[in-house]
């Protein structure tokens, strides 16, 4: 077997294992800076909910989830100190989860981390190399960026 025949099924094992040592390390980073109680998943949620805050529904949507699993992630981040429920002073009839300063200042954290994950990489690898790797993963990945449904992408259908 050739090595490019290799890299064909290596390819998304190696970018997938690149994440989940990026992810493992913000989250062991985390930990030591107060927020041992935080998973990926309530990462992904905070994100969905975003600074202006979301209902169940969008939170479901944004994460390719349903209403009653996000709803379920929401209760964990309220009990957690992460977000909150309110009504929405615009529609009465909307219930608007909002990220408390707790979830404001876990989400500023984590891009303070990832940036020295990333500066950590840069100086291992060579700062021209991973500016290489991510223009080339800019190239090759379609739309957006950041997609949030990763939960749902994962999960059985």
């Amino acid at each position: 077997m050739t090595s490019s025949a290799a890299a064909g099924y290596e390819l998304p094992l190696l970018l997938f294992g690149g994440f989940r040592a990026i992810i493992d390390e913000l989250h062991g980073e985390l930990a030591r800076r107060g927020h041992q109680d935080l998973r990926p998943a309530h990462g992904f949620a905070m994100q969905a909910i975003g600074f202006r805050g979301a209902t169940a529904s969008e939170v479901g949507r944004r994460l390719g989830i349903s209403k009653q699993a996000a709803g379920k992630t929401i209760e964990r981040l309220e009990a957690l100190g992460y977000a909150q429920r309110a009504g929405d002073s615009a529609d009465r009839r909307r219930k608007l989860t909002r990220l408390t300063p707790r979830g404001v200042a876990a989400l500023t954290l984590s891009a303070e981390i990832f940036g020295d994950i990333r500066d950590r990489w840069a100086r291992t690898l060579g700062d021209d190399r991973v500016a290489d790797l991510e223009a080339s993963l800019r190239t090759m990945v379609p739309g957006e960026t950041f997609r949030l449904d990763v939960p749902g992408w994962f999960g059985a259908s």
